[in-house]
């Protein structure tokens, strides 16, 4: 008897994709409109409070008194939510990751305050996990209000894909997390029958953040030639040894969210975790506070005016910061600030070893790093490859991504379960 041959997918047909065309258009629509909506307006308050009022006060805007003083104030306004506003503005932060679960639309208001406010005051965390779930839910429930006949793992799916989507200026980064969601779980039909809708919010999301002019990931930097097989000994070692510095974050983790949670309420964990950001912020200098994205142009762009020791320190305060916000209870994501950490990193090779090309180092830098914290690696390489925004760079990041998810898979992550063990 002959052997049995490969098992086929089917392919769904078109008037099967066809009817999710629409919802996929309108979710991403507005996925990207509440994102940068929430962008813009923690732009205003930060504005306002780092620049508007201690100029109006006769303080330095980014003196160490007024960091401490902001960044304890921001612990407390946002403890101040999450312990009176309905159901606390949301989950324990440090359980959730890029994959939400529907909350009641009752806690979407606190959620998205705390985030605003998040944004604005200054702790190492970015927009895209709060973000994501007040997407998630708002389309989880507009779907089963108006489509109840429609599988509510759609409404998740195209949340996602369309938030991802906006967050990064790209459906190819949701396009990337959404098949290595796929690839953990048994599905139907081809891989792009399965992408098709959520591909399509992404891609209107992406869309309709370019056309509202938000910023993008592209630092400018100057192209990378061919490369080298010395950039390729670069990328493996700077990768390498970023991966192993965010593992030690990683391990700190669950360490940090104990102490926090020991202190017993928000009232008492964020304000005092909003403290020590403070004094972080007064060691590092401003370049170490808020989500990172600005802050890393802001490196990319005058390299040579940091030194050696102040690339270590930014490397270090800004890592220590990222573990700080998220254990202590902020509302926020964790892969902004890792880029920042990967980025100074990189540059931190960079200066320590001239020999290792600006771009290479930053783009390692950045690979290493976010496959510790995140443990995405298709997002970890197309985010590096994104900021160097150089062909060349992808074939020296693809092999530099084996040792540092070797390093790294396997390992706990950088998301904790309800009882505050760390997922594996």
């Amino acid at each position: 008897m002959a052997p049995p041959g490969p098992t086929l997918s089917r392919a769904t047909p078109a008037r099967t994709l066809l009817p999710t065309f629409l919802p996929a258009v309108v979710v991403g629509v507005a996925a990207s409109l509440l994102f940068v909506g929430v962008s813009e307006l923690a732009e205003q308050l930060k504005d306002v409070l780092w620049t508007t009022l201690p100029d109006a006060l006769g303080i330095g805007r980014y003196s160490s008194l007024w960091m401490i003083v902001m960044l304890t104030a921001t612990g407390v306004l946002v403890g101040l939510v999450v312990w009176k506003a309905p159901g606390h503005a949301g989950p324990d932060p440090a359980t959730m990751g890029l994959q939400a679960s529907p909350v009641p639309p009752v806690v979407l208001p606190g959620l998205l305050v705390v985030t605003v406010l998040m944004l604005a005051g200054g702790p190492s965390l970015g927009p895209e996990n709060p973000i994501i779930a007040v997407n998630v839910a708002l389309a989880f429930w507009a779907g089963r209000r108006f489509a109840p006949a429609a599988p509510g793992e759609l409404w998740l799916s195209l949340a996602e894909a369309a938030t991802i989507g906006a967050l990064f200026g790209t459906p190819v980064a949701a396009a990337l997390v959404i098949s290595e969601a796929l690839a953990g779980r048994e599905t139907r039909g081809m891989l792009w029958d399965n992408l098709f809708a959520p591909l399509t919010a992404a891609a209107v999301g992406s869309m309709t953040t370019s056309l509202v002019g938000h910023a993008s990931f592209d630092l400018k930097l100057p192209p990378l030639g061919a490369p080298g097989w010395s950039d390729v000994l670069s990328a493996l070692a700077v990768a390498s040894a970023a991966a192993l510095l965010g593992m030690a974050a990683v391990y700190a983790f669950p360490v940090g969210h104990k102490v926090f949670s020991r202190l017993g309420h928000p009232m008492v964990a964020l304000p005092v975790g909003g403290l020590l950001l403070g004094l972080l912020g007064c060691l590092g200098g401003p370049l170490t506070l808020f989500k990172g994205l600005d802050q890393i142009a802001e490196l990319a762009r005058h390299p040579d005016d940091y030194s050696t020791g102040r690339l270590a320190l930014m490397t270090g305060v800004k890592l220590v910061a990222l573990v700080v916000a998220a254990t202590c209870g902020f509302r926020g994501g964790r892969i902004f600030p890792a880029v920042f950490v990967g980025a100074a990193f990189g540059l931190f090779a960079h200066a320590v070893v001239p020999a290792v090309p600006l771009s290479v180092g930053l783009a390692a830098g950045v690979l290493g790093m976010l496959l510790a914290i995140t443990r995405q690696g298709w997002v970890s390489l197309f985010t590096a490859a994104v900021l160097v925004s150089s062909p060349s760079i992808i074939a020296l990041l693809c092999i530099a991504s084996l040792p540092a998810w070797l390093l790294v898979t396997g390992r706990p992550q950088m998301q904790l379960r309800e009882d505050g063990t760390a997922i594996r």
